[in-house]
């Protein structure tokens, strides 16, 4: 997926730096994505998170708050009102472009600070929390150590995840005086609060004050043995996977027209880890899979293999193809379901004398139900009359060209 590297100016009018994520296909709807606290844009959950949301056609603008990562400010002079500011400075820079945000996700801090912008935001559909705190003011256990020292001398060094910070007195009296719960219960949008039983950092019961506090529709979701920061890959991919289908349900995504010749749209793969093998999977503007190669072949196993969808395909078509049949007769076939497996075979063993090697399909069908022997046999027979079966036993043509940059 394309990513703009895009500045718009913060409340102040420091400038801030921020990615877009741009969807390879048709634009659904904008995302609006709220960092961790000292954390910044380019952090792997929030990477991820924008990565599958862009595969099924939300763009993503994830931003550093200022004073982090390449955005202007003082990071000493920053509160947490200011940082609820910047996300409507965000949303501002959005509508100015045409993509009005419908969708927040907050992490940690950030968490807190879209629940309390999402509640001034009217074109806010749906709102997605991780690991957030109820209070925001749990926030400063991170430099308790330093909190005397800030409120005497109005500003202190302090370590946060190896980094050093300077805070200031204005941001622990504005975190401390912060109040979530009235924000929340006006919240005019879907909820959606993940968070980890295990998370460090932000307890779990932060959790269900927040889903407690809001009214319906809200939905809760764990993150099982994920860290604060979801650092691991295949925590942030399931993540990004239940953020992006649990907000299909709340969002407008109204689906572009098929191309003329392809009543069911245009299937799409586009790598989603330039380390290994991935794919996001976008099939038309409906639905959304993975691909992977197994471990053994240097993939990651987190999706079927391509011929895993080729086998899927005939198995899928011809189990379809058997009911239908069976439902015209008015057979009384109760439950089909079909085996498939794949492999290579010497071309004289297929009949085959031009060809070293040929695919290989072999299909075990399962017929469940009191059917005569007869009509176990014609729906045999018809389960050739599948059209994938019939495109795999023909030759099709394929042909590629270079999509124009």
């Amino acid at each position: 997926m394309p990513t703009d590297r895009v500045t718009f100016p913060s409340h102040t009018g420091d400038t801030l730096a921020a990615r877009l994520d741009l969807p390879d296909g048709p634009h659904r709807a904008t995302a609006l994505f709220a960092h961790c606290f000292s954390c910044s844009k380019d952090i792997p959950a929030a990477r991820r998170i924008a990565s599958r949301l862009a595969a099924m056609g939300i763009a993503v603008l994830r931003f550093d708050f200022t004073g982090l990562g390449h955005s202007q400010g003082e990071f000493q002079n920053t509160t947490f009102t200011s940082n609820v500011d910047d996300l409507h400075a965000a949303s501002a820079y959005l509508s100015e472009r045409g993509m009005a945000p419908s969708l927040l996700i907050g992490h940690s801090l950030g968490g807190a600070a879209v629940l309390k912008a999402a509640a001034e935001m009217a074109h806010v559909k749906a709102v997605v929390t991780l690991g957030a705190p109820f209070d925001p003011g749990h926030v400063t256990h991170n430099f308790a150590d330093a909190l005397d020292e800030i409120r005497e001398k109005g500003v202190a060094p302090v370590n946060l995840g190896g980094r050093p910070f300077h805070i200031g007195k204005a941001f622990v009296e504005d975190v401390e005086a912060a109040q979530l719960a009235p924000a929340i219960a006006n919240l005019k949008a879907a909820l959606l609060v993940m968070h980890a039983p295990r998370d460090a950092i932000v307890g779990v019961e932060n959790a269900t004050q927040i889903f407690v506090a809001a009214k319906h529709p809200k939905s809760f979701v764990t993150l099982d043995n994920a860290d604060h920061l979801i650092t691991a890959v295949e925590d942030a991919e399931y993540a990004a996977e239940v953020i992006a289908a649990w907000s299909a349900r709340y969002l407008s995504l109204n689906p572009p027209a098929p191309p003329v010749g392809a009543p069911e749209g245009i299937v799409r793969a586009s790598e989603a880890d330039a380390t290994g093998f991935l794919q996001d999977i976008q099939a038309g503007p409906d639905h959304h899979t993975i691909a992977d190669e197994p471990a053994a072949y240097g993939g990651t196993n987190r999706g079927m293999s391509p011929y895993g969808f080729l086998s899927a395909g005939l198995a899928a078509c011809t189990s379809m193809t058997i009911r239908m049949y069976a439902r015209r007769k008015g057979w009384p076939l109760e439950h089909v379901f079909v085996d498939v497996t794949h492999d290579k075979v010497h071309a004289q063993d297929a009949g085959d004398a031009t060809a070293t090697r040929v695919d290989s399909f072999h299909r075990a069908i399962h017929l469940e139900g009191p059917l005569g022997d007869d009509q176990r046999q014609k729906l045999l027979e018809i389960a050739d009359k599948c059209p994938v079966h019939k495109t795999l036993e023909a030759s099709a043509h394929i042909t590629t060209d270079l999509a124009p940059r």
